[in-house]
Formats: C-alpha cells, structure tokens, sequence
C-alpha cells in the first residue's frame, strides 16, 4: 500500500494549495531566471491528459512590443465589458486591476491542440473537451509550482481568443486555454483578490459536496446536510448594540433628530442586520425575479393566456421589460429564475434554468405542488440568494412572474393571516367584475378544499403556492441567514414573506417592504409582518418594479449614515 507523505511535506502541499493567488498586483520588476522558469513549465508538462495525448503547447511571451499589443487587446475588450455592466457593478469593476500584462517580466500561453493523439485518443470521443481539460489542469500545475517557487501568476481573459491567436501566429485548429502573466510580488495576499475588493466570497464546501448524487450535500463521513435547516439555524435577531449605536449617531448627525423619517429607520435595521455601525452600503445589487406558472389559471381567474410567462421572460432576457428600465436607473443587475415555467426556455446568459416543473396543479382541485416540490423550491431560492451574495451582490431584490400567481397569492395571505378572501384578493392585471368575483370564489374554495395550517408553513405553499412563491421564500431566508438586506417588491412578494417569516420569524429583520401595491392582499400583509412600505405608488405591475425604485432609498439611508458629519466631527453648534 503505497504510503502518504511525511506530515512536514504534506504540509507544505496543502499550503502551496492553500496559498495559491490569482495576482494581479504588486509584482516585482526582477526577472524570473531560465531555470525557475523551466521547473514551473515541466510542472505543467506532468500534468495528467486525456488519453495522454498532451494536448498543450506553452508560448513564453517577454517582447515588450508583442506584450503591448496584447494588452491593448484585452483593454479593448474590458471596456466593452465594463460598458455593459450595472452602475454599481461598473464602479466596482473600474476600482479592480484585472491584468499585468506589462507589469510583469514574462507572459506564458497555454494553448490546446485538440487533434493531437489521433482519431482514437482514449476517453476524447465520447467527450471532446477532455482535450481542453486536460490544458487546464496544466494550467493548474504551472500555477502551483510559481507559487512554490514564490512566483505570482494572474490569469487574463478579457480576449476575442481568435484575435488573440492570431498575434501569437497559432494555427486554426489550436485554441488558447489561458493567458498567464508570471513575476515576482512584493507579498502574496491572504485572501484572492476579488475577495478582499468585494466583488465574490468563496462558497462553502459543506454546499459544494454532494453524496452519491447531485444535491444530497454532505462532507464525507458526516451526516447529510439539510441546506434549509442550515439557513434557518443561521437566522438570528438583529444587533442590538449595532442599532443602537446606529440611533445614536442619527441623534449626533447635523439635521434636527428624526428629520429624516423612515429612512432613519432603515438605517438602523441595516446596523442590526450588519452587526456593525454604520452598516456598510447595500450595493451592488440583484433583482431576482422568480417565474412559474401555475395550475389554477384552468379557473379562468385571469383573460391572459399562461403563455405570456414564458414570453414576459423573453422580455426580461431582451431587457425589454419595465424592471429592466428601473434597474438600469437604479445600477441594478437583472437575473431571471426559471422555477416552473410551462414552457422550454433556450440557454441564455442572464437566466439561471431551475425548472422543478412545468407550472403547479390547480390548487382548487388539489395540493399545487407535494411537499417535496415545495422544498425543492424553497431550497433552490435560498441556493440563488447565496450564490448572488458570493458573487458580490450586497442586497438582493424579489421579482417575480406568473400569469394567475395573485390568486395564489391571495389564498396564501389568507391562509397565513386569517385574512378573508374578499379583503385579500385583488384584480391583479385588471379584470372584470365577473372575473373578480370568481377569482375570490376560487380563493375560498381552495381554502375550504385544504384547510391550511399556518404552523406548517411547507405544507400553505405546497397546498396554494406557486414555485416562485416557495422560491421567493427560500430566497428571504438566504438573505436572512447571510445578513443582507433583502428588498421585497408586492403582493407576490409579501405572500413569500409570511411563509418565510413563519419557517424563521427573525428574517423579517432582512425584509425591507419596498412599495405598497394597490393589491388589497399586500396591505394585510404589510401590516401583519410589521413593514413600512418606502415607496406608494398605486403599483401593481410586478416583476421587481417597486422593489427597484426603493432601492436608492435604502442605499441612500446607509449612506447617510455613513457619510453626513455630527455635530461635534463638523463643528456645528446643537440645540439645548
């Protein structure tokens, strides 16, 4: 049985691991000897590859006018993509230093031949890519070794790859794989840089571990983990020093105490949130919106035909839909979910595919979804509110879509509130009399259908729920857990909100109620979750709309607190 290595060595593998960087700043002048530089490139050499066809060709760049021009390429290409990047994402990218291309003394390309080996190279013909992989995990031994031998490496892609092959004359069939810049640094950081700027977090491995198949998480040798079980458990009650520190330094601002209302408010809830006085600014920022269709539109509670989900999803892909317009006033990103679209959606950069199934059951006729859906949907939220925060989000916005989601709506505030359907049921897209009256018939025949039990806050949305409901709630509770500010839009919104609040009552502390929509089922549950909408606008479109338009406001009130001077710090006489 072949032995491990001595504890100092394994050690010293782990930390080289541990302490691998992406470098992008800090390097030295000094050159990097032949020697050096020949022991880093035979570490990538030994790389493993697909059928051993060693598909890898490495391009050692030191010309400083071939550097030049290289590094004129990717600026071109990192301006186009900061020209399409939010306001807030744009102002963190522009502060982020994303190539060395000049500032280090040498460049290595590792390109990739896919054709090498042969028309049987074992293991490329049923996967293709292999060959590509094969580059990469080279690309990882070169990156490990410059680490050992105290080199930084920094990985640049902001390419046209074809343009890119063209200066450095690769033939048509080899592609490049990575474009390295290699120097000496100063110190290496203890976190990656885009990190300790804000821009990502690492996820944790407990939720990138899987047992036997996907989604069954578990570290091995442990118990499975339950993903919503481990976000209620991290759910805890606001800060109490943080907010009070907050409130008292809103009594030491210059502005007359309580002058600016609802926002002084704000900003003490997001200290209690944060932990921290002043709490820091809830941007960049995402606007999820959640889409599904659902069963309870075979009940004519609605003129508009179910397709218009999936069509209305095309729009917010296209960027043509109101949300699209208030996030890019408010420098917000837009990513549509697709939990339960009845319909197939193309692959499209901007919407995550998380389809539990083509739309719920009538809930007039049974259960919307099993019990299982329901947790699937919940999970799947809460999965999309940490893997938003990872990516640098710091306050995260609901949206929604689903033609006939106010009926199912409407059952939920009722089933969470005691509400009766009259007072909780609105006209959602602007129906008739008739059709109102129905839709409110439909609403208490469910009810009487399930008798819903609001202590079991799975079983109200599997029995009334759509998906982007039990999303939308999973989605509250991961910004709970994560203790960023969670931006509710409408009565969609709001019906989350209860089941969420019902599954942990401490994540009402993240929900900030960002409009009031004319839907008479939103006010009930504003008033029953204690929220103080900052927006009333006689809204009641969706999609994220009024949650966007309070977004600014809840920026500013951190802000605010951050920036205006007291009394004392400004020289400013108080009142006696």
């Amino acid at each position: 049985m072949a032995e491990g290595y001595p504890q100092e060595q394994r050690d010293a593998v782990y930390q080289v691991i541990a302490e691998r960087r992406d470098v992008r700043q800090g390097f030295r002048p000094d050159p990097v000897p032949a020697e050096v530089l020949g022991r880093v490139l035979a570490a990538a050499h030994q790389a493993p590859s697909v059928g051993f066809s060693q598909p890898w060709d490495f391009i050692v760049i030191t010309d400083r006018a071939r550097r030049e021009r290289i590094a004129a390429l990717a600026s071109r290409h990192r301006d186009a993509f900061a020209a399409d990047l939010p306001g807030a994402r744009a102002r963190a990218f522009d502060r982020l230093k994303i190539e060395s291309i000049l500032d280090t003394p040498v460049n290595v390309v590792v390109s990739c031949d896919r054709t090498r080996g042969g028309r049987h190279t074992l293991g490329r013909a049923t996967q293709p890519r292999t060959a590509d992989f094969s580059s990469v995990l080279a690309v990882a031994n070169l990156w490990l070794a410059a680490r050992a031998e105290g080199l930084g490496v920094g990985w640049v892609s902001f390419f046209d790859e074809r343009e890119l092959a063209a200066e450095l004359g690769l033939p048509a069939h080899v592609e490049v794989i990575a474009y390295l810049c290699v120097g000496y640094v100063g110190e290496f950081a203890p976190e990656p840089e885009l990190a300790t700027a804000g821009w990502a977090r690492r996820r944790p491995l407990s939720w990138a571990v899987h047992a036997e198949e996907f989604g069954r998480r578990g570290m091995p040798g442990e118990e499975s983990v339950d993903p919503l079980a481990d976000v209620l458990a991290a759910i805890a009650p606001p800060d109490a020093e943080a907010m009070a520190a907050a409130r008292e330094r809103q009594d030491r601002m210059t502005k007359p105490r309580g002058s600016l209302g609802a926002l002084e408010d704000v900003s003490v809830r997001l200290a209690g949130l944060a932990g921290c006085c002043p709490p820091p600014l809830p941007e960049p920022a995402c606007v999820a919106v959640f889409a599904a269709d659902h069963g309870v539109h075979a009940q004519g509670v609605t003129p508009w035909p179910q397709e218009v989900t999936a069509q209305m999803v095309a729009n917010f892909l296209a960027g043509g839909a109101v949300v699209n317009a208030f996030a890019a006033q408010a420098g917000a990103e837009v990513t549509v979910v697709d939990v339960g679209v009845a319909a197939d959606l193309e692959p499209v950069p901007g919407l995550l595919p998380r389809k539990i199934a083509r739309g719920t059951a009538d809930f007039t006729a049974g259960p919307a979804m099993t019990r299982d859906q329901a947790m699937q949907a919940l999970v799947t939220g809460l999965e999309v509110a940490r893997d938003l925060v990872a990516a640098g989000n710091r306050c995260l916005v609901t949206g929604d879509m689903g033609i006939a989601n106010t009926t199912a709506s409407a059952a939920l505030i009722c089933a969470f509130t005691g509400a009766d359907p009259a007072d909780a049921t609105g006209r959602g897209t602007g129906i008739d009399a008739a059709t109102y009256a129905k839709k409110i018939d439909v609403v208490c025949r469910g009810l009487d259908r399930h008798k819903p039990d609001p202590a079991d806050p799975v079983g109200v949305l599997a029995a009334f729920g759509g998906f982007e409901h039990a999303a939308l709630a999973g989605f509250i509770l991961g910004a709970a857990a994560l203790r960023v500010p969670v931006i509710l839009d409408g009565v969609i919104a709001g019906a989350a909100a209860l089941a969420a609040v019902a599954l942990a009552p401490d994540a009402a502390a993240a929900c900030f109620a960002g409009h009031r929509s004319a839907e008479p089922g939103h006010a009930v549950t504003l008033s029953y979750l204690g929220l103080r909408p900052l927006v009333d606008l006689g809204l009641r479109l969706g999609e994220g709309t009024g949650a966007v338009l309070a977004l600014p406001l809840v920026q500013s009130a951190a802000r605010a607190l951050r920036d205006v001077a007291t009394f004392d710090s400004a020289g400013v006489a108080d009142k006696h």
